[in-house]
């Protein structure tokens, strides 16, 4: 009798790092010692599972955010779901060839760390899950718990809360009101956010003051991931319809 066999599971590996730190880590107990940012929807125009660097369009206020990041010392980072990888729908060069654009328009980066698994994978990386966030803190040798996310969707501000970090999101016209209910706190854009993060007062949050929410940052008192539950796919991208039937993120 002839047997059938399993079949095997792809192995599920961590997430691509690329870069290395490009500058002394911050002294110890600087906050914040380091600022990952999401990429699409966040540094640059939301495009659905795009390889094509022709493709790329920062965000506006995006290169003066980051510049004013990079102006005080401290690291910059991105962390990137990039399930297009797992579809079969981008390569890993792809993925590259968008990396070194995003620095051509917005700088260097001191770590970019991306997860080419998909939402079925059961790996550690994907956004909400903490992997790249730890795996970015790890690479540039900063506390998590002295590092900042920035994002646009609820599974960017839940994976900084699930490693330790803290998050700051900036809604766009794709974020969910649940999500920018559940954020601890949110920015009108993504300079006020890092004007946040750099020059922090006491109040609501450990980094967020009053004066801080009278220029643009909006503290909430939910907590929780729920955010990050949606009935579409979250992290890389919200664009339309996705192959699964969901949203591509």
């Amino acid at each position: 009798m002839p047997r059938h066999r399993t079949p095997l599971a792809r192995p599920v590996t961590g997430p691509w790092l690329f870069g290395g730190p490009r500058r002394a880590p911050a002294p110890p107990g600087a906050r914040p010692a380091a600022v990952l940012f999401d990429r699409d929807g966040t540094l640059v125009r939301d495009v659905p599972y795009n390889g094509d660097p022709a493709r790329v369009e920062p965000m506006p206020g995006a290169r003066e955010a980051v510049d004013a990041v990079r102006a005080r010392g401290v690291p910059v980072g991105v962390v990137s779901n990039q399930s297009g990888v797992a579809r079969g729908l981008l390569t890993r060069h792809q993925v590259e060839a968008v990396r070194l654009r995003v620095e051509q328009l917005l700088g260097p980066f001191d770590v970019w760390a991306v997860c080419p698994h998909g939402p079925d994978d059961g790996c550690g990386c994907r956004k909400p899950a903490p992997g790249l966030v730890a795996a970015a803190c790890a690479r540039l040798g900063v506390p998590v718990e002295a590092t900042v996310v920035i994002g646009d969707i609820g599974a960017d501000v839940a994976s900084a809360r699930a490693a330790g970090a803290r998050g700051v999101l900036v809604p766009t016209p794709v974020t969910l009101p649940e999500e920018i209910e559940a954020a601890g706190v949110t920015a009108r854009d993504l300079l006020t956010a890092v004007r946040l993060v750099l020059d922090p007062e006491p109040g609501i949050v450990p980094w967020a003051g009053p004066a801080a929410a009278a220029a643009g940052a909006v503290p909430y008192g939910a907590e929780g991931a729920r955010a990050a539950c949606r009935t579409r796919e979250t992290g890389e991208g919200a664009g339309g319809p996705g192959p699964s039937g969901g949203g591509t993120r």
